[in-house]
């Protein structure tokens, strides 16, 4: 049984940590691979990214799988949630060994933020070590194949897509081969999600079927509606969109980072514009080497390629379709939901 989700990639578990009210509108999401690691890469092609322990996923640097991914809100400040990831996976032997010991290890836990820093009306209300570590308990305590929350929750808390609130999605596909690739974004973009001259999502536009176009009476009131939003929001549209493409097939670091690089287009496709220098645009990839590729079929990943985009492309509709409306003191941010209805 699947769950249309990143879970459906076998031993991947998910745990957000959600943090609203009295000045906080921010979260963080973990992303824990199966125990012993999975092989990862980043591809980072927004202008303005906060990251940790990227460089750890070159391919041509010796780390070649790791524990656990960190999405974070708190801008650069949030990053410290991987702190609370990284003492999690020490006190269990999980990390790149360094010693003889079982326990001489060093965990490496790459990480990605997003802005919404004041969204909740706190500039100082942002997630540290505890927010990681409680991500990380949340995901491991969740069993496998698990549903994953989606919309305003974890790393998707604060954020904003345009003028619109955005949030947590997820999507999968079983490709022909047997092979699963599936995605987590957290939807914050500094561009919008929504067509502004008929309301329609862009991500819809490429998902095989029929559009339902918003009515032009509905468009109009969206259109004014968001006008008002924007008109008290002054929180600086900052932002970053982050992405998780996870695989069961065994990939090396070089064939991860490709698929993570091409999964940008998945953005592209439901974000207008994207990569803006005030967006920190960033894709992990994880592969955990259940399935192997055709030996002698060089461009057999092209199919995982063509499919982590697709889903990119799903999971940043149902981000946007699930989070909810959000009014305080950080601003106004209404939902697609609200404005065009189901």
């Amino acid at each position: 049984m699947t769950v249309d989700a990143l879970t459906d990639v076998a031993g991947v578990r998910v745990g957000h940590t959600t943090r609203t009210g009295d000045g906080w509108l921010t979260g963080t999401t973990v992303v824990l691979a199966p125990e012993g690691g999975a092989v990862a890469a980043v591809d980072v092609r927004g202008g303005g990214p906060g990251t940790k322990e990227t460089d750890a996923l070159d391919p041509r640097n010796v780390v070649r799988g790791i524990e656990a991914l960190v999405l974070t809100g708190g801008s650069a400040y949030g990053l410290d949630a991987a702190s609370g990831v990284m003492a999690w996976l020490e006190e269990r032997g999980r990390g790149v060994r360094v010693g003889p010991g079982p326990a001489e290890v060093v965990p490496v836990v790459p990480a990605a933020c997003v802005f919404d820093l004041g969204r909740g009306g706190d500039f100082r209300a942002r997630p540290d070590a505890a927010t990681g570590r409680a991500a990380v308990e949340a995901a491991d305590a969740s069993g496998p194949g698990a549903p994953v929350a989606q919309g305003c929750v974890g790393a998707g808390t604060g954020a904003a897509v345009g003028p619109l609130k955005g949030g947590v999605g997820t999507a999968s596909v079983l490709l022909d081969s047997g092979v699963t690739v599936a995605a987590l974004v957290v939807a914050n973009a500094a561009g919008s999600a929504v067509d502004p001259g008929t309301g329609v999502l862009y991500g819809e536009l490429f998902q095989g079927r029929r559009v339902e176009y918003p009515a032009a009476r509905t468009h109009g009131a969206a259109l004014r509606r968001i006008a008002e939003a924007e008109a008290v929001t002054t929180v600086p549209p900052l932002n970053t969109t982050l992405a998780v493409v996870a695989t069961d097939a065994d990939l090396s670091k070089a064939q991860a980072q490709k698929l993570a690089g091409t999964a940008h287009d998945g953005i592209a496709r439901a974000v207008r514009p994207v990569h803006l220098l005030n967006d920190g645009d960033t894709v992990f990839a994880l592969a955990t080497g259940a399935h192997a590729l055709p030996d002698g079929e060089p461009l057999a990943l092209n199919a995982l390629l063509a499919a982590g985009a697709d889903v990119v492309t799903r999971a940043i509709v149902r981000a946007v379709r699930a989070a909810g409306p959000v009014s305080g003191p950080g601003g106004t941010w209404p939902s697609y939901g609200e404005l065009y209805g189901g």
